[in-house]
This record gives structure tokens, sequence and C-alpha cells, in this order.
């Protein structure tokens, strides 16, 4: 087996058609019509969880089908893993020391 023939058949196994794109593209303008319609109204305390749950969905929708995540190698979704479990980490100490803090 050649590369060109490995490569082509990688490809192949990915091949899915614009359909899943266009998909994903209005499941993105659906979730932004929520995120503005939810800045609209006052949810209190809870505006800043929705918008966060809305916006990591929409990045869940990017990063698997646009930048062709989900077709990765494990290796590779353990490196974002991580990546995303130390930013995690960071926002939440940001948060943390924000509740200590006296107005």
């Amino acid at each position: 087996m050649d590369i060109d023939t490995h490569k082509a058949e990688e490809h192949e196994a990915h091949a899915h058609g614009y359909g899943i794109y266009v998909l994903v593209f209005f499941g993105l303008l659906a979730l932004t019509a929520v995120t503005v319609s939810v800045a609209g109204i006052n949810l209190g305390s809870l505006t800043l969880t929705v918008a966060l749950v809305i916006a990591t969905i929409k990045t869940c929708l990017v990063a698997n089908y646009f930048m062709h995540v989900k077709f990765d190698t494990p290796i590779f979704k353990v490196f974002i893993a991580v990546c995303i479990v130390i930013f995690a980490t960071m926002i939440g100490l940001t948060f943390f020391d924000l509740i200590f803090r006296t107005p």
C-alpha cells in the first residue's frame, strides 16, 4: 500500500458530504439566536451559566465537524482534553478568587 492509496482511503473514511456542514451551520445560527434571546431575558445569576453552556456546545460543534477532531486519532483527543482540563482549572481558580473578594 503506497502513501497515496492510504491517504485516499483515509479521506474516504472521513468524507460525509456537505449536508452535515450545512446542518452544523444552521445549528450554530440557531444557538447564536438563542444566545441573543437569552441576553434580553433577565435570568439573574443564571445568565452567565446559560451563555457559557451555549458557547460550550457551539465550540464542540465547531471543533468536531469543522476542525475534524471527531475523525482524529485518540491521542490527539487526549491532548485536547488535557488542554481543556487545564483551561477549566484556571477559570475555576479565577472564579474561586472572585468568591472571596469583598466589595
